[in-house]
């Protein structure tokens, strides 16, 4: 059972970094163009502070070593991708990062480090701190989902969701319910199963829209056409 929990642990990492290292393509593309165009910064924010406390849980948690190593790995890139996008956002853009940096990945994660240091103890501290981690483990699934919801959906366009982004969250949500269900730990096997879940909706949302006209546009021409549509449809309407 330990040399399978260390193997199933060790591929774990190594599909995590890669789900840390998936949105690279993009923050090319941010640095290419020197602007941010409609990526939204709360997933980064959010997993910025989720990999900070798997490290936190790690550190506590007896045996927790793979936990502490992947998660010091996102904190890492993820610290990369936000101060990005402190760099090349619109300054309404910019000022919204930097809030949810403040409340977020500082005041939250100060929060809760100090109140489970000096108000919880022995045994409790370890749960507590699960529970906190599993919860915004969901959060970091849904973000991108919301993302593909509203721009996906409503744009009938994959071009801002993207595709290793979701296929690497569907693995990686895979193989750590998979470590939690041998190493019996309910705070990593909940929400890397409604990960799971959430990843295979979004890979069948990309196979739904990625061979769209829209998705086939960007810019400009995404624009023009979306404006022709809406002529199109004026007029079907006899709208004046």
């Amino acid at each position: 059972m330990e040399a399978s929990l260390l193997f199933v642990g060790i591929v774990g990492n190594v599909i995590s970094v890669l789900v840390f290292a998936s949105p690279i393509n993009t923050f090319r593309r941010i640095v290419r163009n020197r602007s941010t165009e409609d990526f939204e910064p709360s997933p980064y924010v959010i997993t910025l502070l989720n990999s900070s406390l798997w490290v936190y849980y790690g550190i506590t948690k007896p045996g927790g070593l793979l936990i502490v190593t992947v998660n010091g790995v996102g904190v890492v890139m993820e610290a990369v991708y936000v101060a990005l996008f402190l760099l090349y956002a619109a300054p309404p853009l910019k000022a919204k990062t930097a809030v949810l940096v403040a409340a977020l990945d500082v005041g939250f994660f100060g929060a809760v480090a100090l109140v489970t240091r000096l108000a919880v103890h022995g045994s409790s501290r370890v749960v507590v701190i699960g529970f906190v981690c599993a919860f915004l483990n969901v959060l970091m699934y849904g973000s991108p989902l919301c993302a593909m919801q509203r721009s996906v959906i409503t744009r009938r366009s994959v071009e801002y969701m993207p595709f290793l982004l979701s296929f690497f969250l569907f693995l990686n949500g895979g193989i750590w319910t998979l470590y939690a269900i041998l190493d019996k730990d309910i705070f990593i096997g909940i929400p890397n199963g409604i990960g799971l879940i959430l990843g295979t909706s979004q890979l069948i949302m990309y196979m739904i829209y990625m061979n769209s006209e829209a998705s086939n546009l960007s810019g400009e021409s995404y624009q023009e056409s979306q404006q022709q549509r809406l002529i199109v449809a004026s007029n079907e309407a006899n709208i004046p």
